[in-house]
């Protein structure tokens, strides 16, 4: 039996970036990772959630293809999100957080 997190109707923007061995992780630049706000959510297929250094993780990976983040969004929507994929933030929206 497959237990499916429902999060909510919305949308959730999502930056799918890949490290260095090819692993992809899923950023939600949007969603706050701590208290403090210095960090956002991020996902990954290995470990799942957890807070990530945007800014700082922009530096060591690069853009993941959609034919390389395919199975991430895919495990994504099967717990319940409903993504939205963008390519970078925007100060105002970061603003709003």
């Amino acid at each position: 039996m497959v237990v499916k997190m429902v999060l909510n109707d919305d949308t959730t923007d999502v930056v799918f970036r890949k490290w260095g061995n090819g692993d992809i992780i899923a950023l939600f630049p949007y969603i706050k990772g701590d208290t403090s706000g210095r960090f956002c959510e991020s996902y990954e297929h290995v470990g799942q959630h957890g807070g990530a250094d945007y800014i700082g993780l922009l530096t060591v990976t690069k853009p993941a293809a959609e034919k390389e983040y395919g199975p991430l969004k895919r495990e994504l929507e099967s717990i319940g999100y409903c993504l939205r994929i963008i390519k970078r933030v925007t100060r105002r929206r970061i603003a709003s957080c």
